[in-house]
């Protein structure tokens, strides 16, 4: 089960960039909610099956991945790896760092890791801060984060991380 977690966690990134490059940031918010969300929900579900040291690779390389992927796209590819690979980490360190339930530890990781994607990316994508933007991407992956968390959700409702 973990390397089709890992497949559609890659996925979902990379379709990510490719439907932003292809429709602009109008679409960010519903990419927000169905990709990243599903991205994030996924860390936090490998984040239980994975040793830190494998799940820090796996966020190195999905982050060259993005850029790899769509390189023709510089700037979207770019900020992409970049707000991909830092919002990763933040939500990593936070879901190893906060105790409780999944739900707790999944929507307080996916929240710290949406904040940090959100600020990033279309920053870096488009040049400029874009409030709005800025705000429904962050409100969409938070939401998204819970729904897939919700439906991935482990059985073990406290259920600790490995290392």
């Amino acid at each position: 089960m973990v390397p089709v977690a890992i497949a559609v966690y890659a996925f979902a990134i990379v379709s990510a960039n490719l439907l932003v490059l292809r429709f602009g940031p109008s679409i960010a918010p519903w990419i927000a909610f169905f990709l990243i969300g599903l991205d994030l929900a996924l860390r936090n579900w490998l984040n239980l099956r994975m040793r830190p040291l494998a799940m820090g690779v796996l966020i190195l390389a999905t982050g060259v991945l993005t850029y790899l992927v769509n390189p023709g796209a510089r700037s979207i590819a770019i900020a992409s790896a970049v707000a991909f690979t830092a919002a990763a980490f933040a939500d990593w360190a936070t879901f190893r760092a906060v105790p409780g339930s999944w739900t707790r530890r999944n929507v307080a990781a996916a929240t710290a890791g949406a904040a940090v994607d959100s600020i990033i990316f279309p920053t870096l994508a488009f040049g400029a801060v874009l409030p709005a933007i800025v705000i429904g991407q962050f409100v969409a992956k938070v939401a998204g984060a819970a729904a897939w968390g919700w439906l991935i959700r482990p059985r073990d409702a406290l259920a600790k991380a490995p290392g």
